[in-house]
């Protein structure tokens, strides 16, 4: 996860996501949480690529190009994102929360083996 410094004023983490990270909960096989240098790598891609939106990526599903993403001023809803999607077309799923999202993560995790 990014510092405080490094995230934009307007933002900041939902408890629940730090609480799944303090419990080193971080890579579920096929979904896993980016480390800062790509997750700062695919923020600045994140504004190039889809200007109108304001995404904060964190985890990264392994097996193709979805990112989990929240975005300001969305609460703590989660946001999968087919990243090089064409604009307009980037929006995979959303969740109303992280444990909704993580809880998605498991099955697919579960699935895969």
């Amino acid at each position: 996860m990014l510092n405080e410094n490094e995230l934009p004023d307007d933002f900041t983490y939902p408890d629940s996501i730090k609480r799944i990270v303090e419990l080193g909960l971080v890579d579920l096989d096929v979904w896993y949480f980016m480390l800062k240098e790509h997750t700062l790598i695919r923020l600045q891609g994140l504004k190039e690529r889809y200007p109108n939106r304001n995404l904060i990526p964190f985890a990264r599903r392994g097996d193709n190009d979805d990112i989990a993403c929240f975005e300001i001023g969305q609460g703590e809803k989660v946001y999968i994102i087919h990243d090089f999607a064409s604009s307009g077309y980037e929006q995979r799923e959303i969740f109303n929360c992280v444990w909704d999202w993580f809880k998605y993560a498991i099955d697919i995790m579960i699935d895969y083996d």
